[in-house]
């Protein structure tokens, strides 16, 4: 019996089992290694298993798991005549899922043969399914334009996914379309419509946008200064604090005069509150690191989602959603060119030995602190015992699950499908050595405190020299500190278990940390954290207190 009858004997088997999203997990897991083999066995079985129908969710799930070759497949059995009409239902979601470029033809097949999301058909009048506007907006052709803007103007309609699909499209003739009908939708799709015109990066929305402002109700603030802060380039600063009504008058009376133009980075009211803690804001921050939204996921309801650590746009690690109830995981995307390095370099001459803050240390790093978002900071001096991490069941990202597992007694009551992700240390690493808290710090209103900081270089990268050199000094009593851009991220992970992080990425120090860590002496650390910035990056002042009672630097 050769590969593919072997893998297909394999397969099918595991798709009659009595659970089978275990039995697929154990064997998707080594045949990703040899992903075009699997892939090319559920081809086989979508085109000729009279079952089909019902194994659809597992074979899908299969192929949107499996990069390219699966890609291949989902291309070709959406081509292949005859389909059926929930089958083609599937495979387009989940082609849109994986942000597939489907051909214009194919699409247009697909809207004559489609139910429509309004009843009828999308080819006879019906508003087109929304993976089918989806799918029309990630398909690059501008064709499609007008049938999407058409949809504006229909209540009935996917409104939200057919502004998006236009933004993906870059389709700047509905530009103000878009924006001068935010006064008619809410919830998500008025989320959706500013989102799209984010996407469309229009400069002409931004007169929309200001109008609107001024009469808009206070919920829908938030999605109207987010993108005026897209377009324009001007990031005011607002009151640390501030929420509700009280919000969105800051927001108004910082627009409030129309000015749209970026002004000069301000470092203002610096405050040291000891050698160990001070404060600071930034007011027009270049935001050159920062904390952003990621494009809208293809096919998700939600428009603002996922974040994204990024320097100078470009993501370093994906740091994952808003949502409150879903836990914290960091995922590594890509290194930055350099630029954390250079920024913070700046920074290295009061660094070498530095045992205390002062106002005249932090206006002398304002040029640095203006490269950061806007937004109002704590700075803290901490000793942190830490240790660097190569293994997933060393770290923190996985012993907290098993943690939370013998809390609930491993009761099994969560369905199979959810507990595959729980299984693995691997499934949540972030994808790199880092370096973490040797033990959580215990707190008050949440019960103990994480931490994990991680590189913005790679660690293979670091030089064994400039390592030995840093140890030296600390064994000679010197302490020379990193410094970490950082947050406390509180969670109620599945409405279950409370749960904070101290989370940063290491902008200047990886040599030092790890002469730190090697040595077994607590390292020196500036933590710059940003507070009161919202969606699940507030900073937390007291999970922040709490780490400087247990760490900070003793005067």
């Amino acid at each position: 019996m050769g590969d593919h009858d072997t893998v297909r004997v394999r397969l099918r088997a595991a798709l009659c089992a009595d659970d089978p999203w275990t039995a697929l997990y154990a064997l998707h897991s080594p045949s990703t290694d040899r992903p075009g083999l699997l892939a090319g066995v559920v081809e086989d079985l979508y085109r000729s298993d009279a079952d089909s129908t019902a194994f659809r969710p597992y074979l899908t799930w299969l192929l949107r798991t499996l990069g390219e070759p699966g890609d291949a497949v989902l291309l070709r059995l959406l081509a292949m005549p005859g389909l059926a009409a929930d089958d083609r239902q599937d495979l387009l979601r989940t082609a849109v899922a994986r942000g597939l470029r489907l051909p214009a033809g194919l699409l247009r097949t697909y809207a004559q043969n489609a139910p429509a999301s309004s009843g009828g058909h999308a080819g006879t009048g019906g508003s087109p399914a929304p993976e089918l506007v989806d799918a029309m907006g990630l398909s690059g052709d501008p064709s499609f334009a007008p049938r999407l803007g058409a949809l504006l103007e229909d209540p009935a309609a996917p409104r939200g996914r057919a502004a998006l699909a236009l933004g993906r499209l870059g389709a700047r003739a509905w530009t103000a379309p878009i924006a001068g009908r935010l006064s008619e939708v809410t919830g998500l799709d008025h989320t959706a419509f500013a989102v799209a015109l984010e996407l469309m990066d229009d400069p002409a929305a931004v007169p929309h946008l200001l109008r609107w402002l001024a009469e808009s109700s206070e919920e829908r603030v938030y999605d109207v200064h987010h993108a005026l802060v897209q377009l324009t380039g001007r990031d005011p600063l607002l009151p640390e604090c501030a929420s509700g009504a009280a919000y969105a008058a800051a927001v108004r009376a910082a627009w409030a005069d129309g000015r749209t133009e970026r002004a000069p980075a301000v470092v203002r009211d610096l405050a040291v509150e000891s050698g160990a803690r001070a404060r600071f804001s930034v007011d027009e921050g270049t935001g050159r690191i920062r904390v952003a939204f990621d494009p809208p996921s293809p096919g998700s309801s939600w428009p603002r989602w996922d974040r994204s650590l990024t320097f100078d746009r470009k993501p370093l690690y994906r740091v994952g959603s808003v949502c409150d109830t879903c836990e914290l995981g960091l995922t590594l995307l890509d290194w930055p060119d350099g630029e954390a390095a250079r920024i913070a370099a700046r920074m290295r001459g009061r660094l070498a030995d530095l045992d205390r803050l002062d106002t005249a240390l932090l206006a002398e790093w304002s040029p640095v602190l203006g490269e950061l978002e806007t937004g109002h900071y704590r700075a803290l001096l901490l000793d942190l015992p830490l240790e660097q991490v190569a293994e997933p069941t060393r770290s923190w990202w996985y012993r907290r699950t098993a943690a939370r597992a013998e809390a609930d007694g491993d009761d099994g009551d969560r369905p199979e499908y959810d507990r595959l992700e729980y299984d693995r240390p691997e499934d949540y690493w972030p994808g790199v050595a880092h370096f973490q808290l040797t033990a959580p710090v215990p707190g008050g209103r949440v019960p103990f405190t994480y931490g994990a900081f991680l590189p913005s270089q790679p660690p293979e990268a670091l030089d064994p020299a400039a390592v030995a050199r840093h140890a030296a000094a600390v064994a000679a009593g010197e302490r020379p500190a990193a410094v970490v851009l950082g947050w406390i991220d509180d969670r109620y992970v599945e409405a279950l278990h409370e749960e904070r992080w101290l989370v940063g990425a290491i902008l200047d120090g990886h040599h030092r940390l790890a002469a730190y860590a090697a040595a077994g002496v607590p390292a020196r650390v500036l933590l710059l954290a940003r507070v009161g910035g919202g969606s699940g990056a507030d900073g937390g002042l007291e999970g922040l207190a709490e780490v400087a009672a247990v760490y900070g630097c003793r005067e």
